[in-house]
């Protein structure tokens, strides 16, 4: 243990004034989590000034509990508070971010995989003393629906505005036609996109996750695109037929065998066609990452306890984490034995690569 006298004082108090404000966003992260779950953003969402009463009646929730919560909420910055008029309101822009499903800045929806991240602590405990591995399906349930609520808003801003027009010829073959296959799909928000945007194409999806699967069809019919979308529970090397476009959206790090499933999605491509790979963005280097990627601190913490010892626990384990980046990917794509590989469109959060056979 360091003697005091070799401490400087000032540096301790720094880094515990950080972790404290961690705490803090930890903390507040179980508030949003309460108000997306109880409808208290959406009671506010018209961004009319309320009374803590007003806030509980609309929600039909407990006052005492309700006020709380809201100053909880004012403390953090999330929505603001006027003393005179004890009155509580949720801005126009905070709305978008918190009350707003369907709006691109939509966040509130994934509060709800830190509840998974907590619940899953005793068992990453036993996962660390021992062979690395937690599958996928050991998560608390709201991990799931609380991924997809998360990354819906990008797929709905971004698939078809920036990702697939970035793809050489892939927006003109799924207009005139053409068949989609997402491996990983998830609850299946990313097909939806693709199937009303591109109502000739057939678009298929498969998860190795049946309560995904179940999920996704029941959102398939709710947009009245069950005729349009077919799923599939099966693995990411176990699926048949050919594909003009077939897409990982965030998820071929987490795979046991990146190297086997690029391979089996390269035998599965028609002639000519494309792999689209979604990967969170990240530096080439782990110091630049760690130095300079604002979602870092993020990204590695969720791959600790979601990412990595989802791979660990599957045949192979590459383990490769969120943060593998172009590096990482370029490799596992030149080792399954494609010709080109190319990133085709970045943003802060993510990465578009294109890879053909």
């Amino acid at each position: 243990m360091a003697q005091v006298d070799e401490v400087d004082i000032a540096k301790v108090e720094a880094l515990a004034g950080q972790v404290v404000g961690l705490m803090a966003g930890a903390a507040v992260c179980t508030g949003i989590v309460l108000g997306d779950q109880l409808g208290l953003y959406r009671a506010m969402a018209d961004g009319a000034p309320r009374t803590a009463d007003a806030v509980a009646e609309a929600a039909g929730c407990h006052p005492r509990l309700t006020r709380e919560w809201l100053d909880g909420q004012a403390s953090a910055g999330l929505v603001t508070y006027d003393g005179d008029a004890d009155r509580y309101r949720l801005s126009a822009e905070a709305a978008l971010v918190l009350a707003e499903e369907d709006s691109p800045a939509f966040l509130a929806g994934g509060a709800g995989m830190f509840q998974a991240l907590f619940d899953a602590i005793p068992k990453m405990v036993d996962a660390f003393r021992g062979d690395g591995g937690l599958a996928w399906g050991e998560h608390h349930p709201s991990m799931y629906t609380s991924v997809a609520r998360f990354f819906r808003p990008g797929y709905r801003t971004n698939l078809i505005a920036n990702w697939i027009p970035a793809l050489d010829g892939v927006a003109e073959k799924l207009q005139q036609g053409g068949s989609v296959a997402d491996v990983g799909c998830g609850f299946g928000h990313s097909c939806t996109v693709l199937a009303e945007a591109f109502p000739n194409a057939e678009v298929f999806g498969f998860d190795f996750h049946q309560p995904s699967i179940d999920a996704a069809r029941e959102s398939a019919a709710r947009a009245g695109l069950g005729g349009r979308v077919q799923y599939q529970a099966v693995s990411s090397t176990g699926y048949e037929g050919s594909f003009d476009l077939i897409c990982f959206f965030d998820c071929l790090h987490d795979m046991g065998d990146p190297v086997g499933i690029a391979r089996h999605a390269r035998q599965r491509l028609t002639p000519g066609g494309t792999v689209l790979l979604v990967e969170p963005f990240a530096h080439p280097s782990r110091s630049e990452n760690i130095a300079d990627n604002p979602a870092a601190a993020l990204y590695y913490h969720a791959s600790t306890m979601v990412c990595t010892p989802c791979s660990l626990a599957q045949d192979v384990g590459r383990a490769m984490g969120a943060q593998s980046g172009e590096h990482g990917m370029r490799a596992v794509f030149e080792e399954a034995g494609y010709s080109s590989f190319r990133a085709a469109h970045t943003s802060p959060f993510n990465v578009v690569y294109e890879a053909k056979a």
